[in-house]
């Protein structure tokens, strides 16, 4: 089953009365066979339905409210087939809570030159039409997606289907609930902010629970339930030897298991979407929730440690983006440093926590002594991660807005650790690790990342767009000096945005 099948995307053509009926059929047609064409083309993760040629500004308003009031409908796709008078749109526009993707486009490829007449020129000006629409939105500083490209072509399909995935991140937000078990870790600033204004800009509740409610759901666990989840474990993991049947810390894998089916259940008891967990704050669970945390990740659920409900959402919403996509996804937090002239690197891990799905082979449950928390021993899964390319984001409050800063990275093999038996990645942050690291110093990043093998940049510009909020980003081009200059430009935008509203 398709992860979006839930979801649908609206088409709506412009186009007006001025060339007569037949041109509205032919508009009509061309449009039709167009979203087919999209659609059957199999390179769109979520269908789209068209919705109609329209002439005027009341047929347009219409078609925006009612894609506001579909909850199935997570964005509209606009194309102007012929001259579209862009005054017709401003209502419309006014009235568009949507994501909203402008495809420049047209129904022919090629310019019929032995043929074309006044006739056909008139009907097909998308060249005209959609510089028209495109300036309107641009004057009504509406945000949205630009694609521009035949519709036959690959390249644009995957734009759009890029978009696509992150509408559909974007409308899973509008009601993601994000427990937060603990407060953050003390005195720590980057992992908190303002809840109330990441309601207001990114569609996300953060709700406290104390951890006597999640151990209350733990006492309801039968010896029944863990045995069946163990049983899981052993067709899933290797086992070391000292977590199987018969071993000496193989209670501690029940514990782990009792711990697991009782957040789960919680979690979905509450609808929530993402949580995090506070290694101050465990009083009734055995151990640290690390192994739970590690397998609710690659279920979906959002997840930041000591508190970070930011980066346990932008989790949730990364993964939503990604579904069906092959290389996974994990919370990440940078270790410590390998200077290896240029080879250095930053090792990623974290006490347990780390997702599964980004694991190189079959990962191996062990337990081993954790000296913090001051809980028992905690059962784990230890891997390394897969070598490639990949995107670590995260999204921090300057106090006047939100940022989402993206780095591309590029994990490298990493070496052993017989001494800090955790799961692990080893990267090397673009361009290269001391400007990488400097610049996201410089943007105030966070300590703990949401990584992505399959995500790029595009999937993260177009989720800031949505969002409308600030976007810096770390690739192969980034100097220091730009990097810089584009951060003072930033500021000085936002202050005097503020000041004009």
């Amino acid at each position: 089953m398709n992860a979006f099948d839930q979801y649908e995307v609206w088409f709506v053509t412009g186009a007006q009365l001025l060339y007569g009926g037949d041109a509205v059929i032919a508009v009509d047609a061309h449009s039709n066979e167009i979203v087919k064409g999209l659609n059957e083309s199999r390179n769109l993760p979520v269908k789209i339905v068209y919705k109609g040629t329209v002439n005027s500004a009341k047929e347009v308003t219409a078609a925006f409210k009612a894609a506001n009031n579909e909850e199935k409908c997570i964005g509209i796709i606009t194309w102007m087939h012929t001259f579209s008078p862009a005054k017709m749109w401003i209502h419309g526009l006014q009235e568009l809570r949507k994501p909203l993707l402008h495809f420049h486009t047209q129904f022919n490829k090629e310019i019929p030159w032995n043929t074309m007449d006044m006739d056909f020129m008139n009907l097909n000006q998308s060249a005209h039409g959609d510089r028209e629409f495109g300036h309107m939105v641009t004057r009504m500083r509406k945000n949205r997606k630009v694609v521009v490209g035949h519709w036959q072509d690959a390249e644009a399909q995957a734009k759009i289907a890029t978009w696509m995935r992150v509408s559909a991140a974007w409308a899973d937000a509008q009601d993601m609930l994000i427990i937060r078990f603990g407060d953050q870790m003390n005195n720590v600033a980057v992992t908190d902010g303002d809840k109330v204004s990441a309601e207001q800009v990114l569609g996300y509740h953060v709700d406290y629970y104390p951890i006597a409610d999640l151990v209350a759901e733990q006492d309801k666990v039968t010896d029944a339930d863990i045995a069946g989840l163990v049983t899981k474990y052993e067709k899933e993991y290797e086992f070391a030897p000292n977590c199987k049947e018969g071993g000496k810390d193989r209670n501690q894998v029940i514990e782990a298991a009792r711990e697991e089916i009782a957040l789960r259940r919680f979690l979905k008891g509450k609808g929530a979407k993402a949580f995090t967990t506070n290694f101050d704050d465990l009083k009734g669970l055995d151990q640290l929730p690390g192994l739970a945390c590690q397998r609710l990740m690659a279920e979906g659920y959002g997840f930041g440690a000591e508190g970070d409900w930011k980066t346990a959402a932008l989790f949730r919403t990364m993964w939503f983006m990604g579904q069906g996509l092959p290389k996974g996804c994990s919370f990440l937090e940078d270790y410590t440093l390998n200077f290896d002239g240029k080879k250095s690197a930053i090792l990623q891990a974290h006490m347990l926590e780390v997702c599964p799905l980004i694991s190189e082979s079959k990962p191996k449950m062990e337990v081993h002594p954790l000296g913090i928390g001051g809980k028992n021993d905690p059962a784990r899964l230890v891997f390394t991660s897969k070598q490639g390319e990949g995107v670590a984001a995260t999204i921090v409050d300057l106090g006047n807005r939100f940022r989402l800063i993206v780095n591309k990275v590029d994990c490298i093999k990493s070496k052993p650790l017989p001494k800090l038996p955790v799961a692990s990645a080893l990267w090397i942050p673009r361009p290269s690790f001391e400007t990488g690291a400097a610049a996201w110093i410089l943007a105030g990043g966070t300590h703990h990342t949401s990584f992505s093998y399959d995500l790029t940049v595009e999937y993260l510009e177009d989720y800031a767009e949505m969002a409308g909020i600030e976007i810096m980003v770390i690739d192969e081009n980034t100097t220091i000096s730009d990097f810089k200059k584009e951060l003072r430009m930033n500021e000085i935008y936002y202050l005097l945005n503020k000041a004009l509203c």
